[in-house]
């Protein structure tokens, strides 16, 4: 789907990780779960044993994410998160009483290879840059597409030519722009209130090495 479409962007991932393993040409076993509450990751440790029938077990787990986003939304979350220290913080803390800790566990008793790995990094955005688009201009704050985009040069990397970045084309004349270091994006309507709203908080779609270093590490049980 395109950014200016209404619905989910993350909503047909194991059929896609199906069509590049048959690509692949990998006749595994596969099992896909996604995680996004307690009693779902509860419900994956009691059943985990059950897993080592599998020659592929994918799980996406969405807590942190849902802890950045909510850091913008819930006056609680940035009071307990206020820096990137006591967001790491809490973070681990959450993790340390997880299922997610818990499965790892299990996955290491079971004997399993485990390959731990993420979409996207996030950054503090903490200065605002102001840009002009039109209703169409997709929401992120961290990149924009759209047919007429005016924006700060020095701010961003802007695609003129999706196709030169190997990115899609809503229509004929749709660019990109992307934030560098921790920059986000803001209109000039209701700015002040806009930027105070959005400092401090995490974002992701920029430029910055924080959003686009992919760590992964594989662990195998000793």
């Amino acid at each position: 789907m395109n950014d200016t479409d209404e619905g989910g962007k993350n909503m047909h991932e194991e059929e896609f990780l199906q069509a590049q393993m048959k690509r692949l040409g990998l006749d595994y076993k596969m099992e896909y779960y996604k995680i996004a509450s307690l009693k779902a990751g509860k419900n994956l440790v009691q059943n985990f044993k059950q897993l080592k029938n599998n020659d592929l077990t994918a799980v996406v787990y969405n807590f942190v994410d849902m802890l950045s986003h909510s850091k913008t939304e819930m006056e609680v979350i940035k009071e307990l998160a206020s820096t990137d220290k006591s967001y790491r913080s809490l973070t681990e803390s959450w993790f340390k009483n997880s299922p997610l800790l818990e499965m790892i566990q299990k996955a290491q008793q079971l004997g399993f290879k485990l390959i731990i790995t993420t979409d996207h990094g996030t950054i503090n955005a903490q200065n605002p840059s102001k840009v002009i688009g039109d209703k169409n201009t997709s929401l992120n704050l961290r990149y924009k597409t759209g047919k007429s985009l005016t924006y700060e040069d020095k701010d961003v990397i802007a695609a003129k030519n999706p196709k030169d970045f190997h990115l899609p084309s809503i229509n004929m004349s749709s660019s990109y722009i992307f934030a560098k270091g921790d920059l986000f994006f803001a209109y000039p309507n209701n700015y002040n209130h806009y930027v105070s709203y959005y400092r401090n908080t995490y974002q992701h779609g920029g430029v910055s090495l924080e959003e686009m270093v992919i760590p992964f590490s594989v662990l195998s049980p000793r």
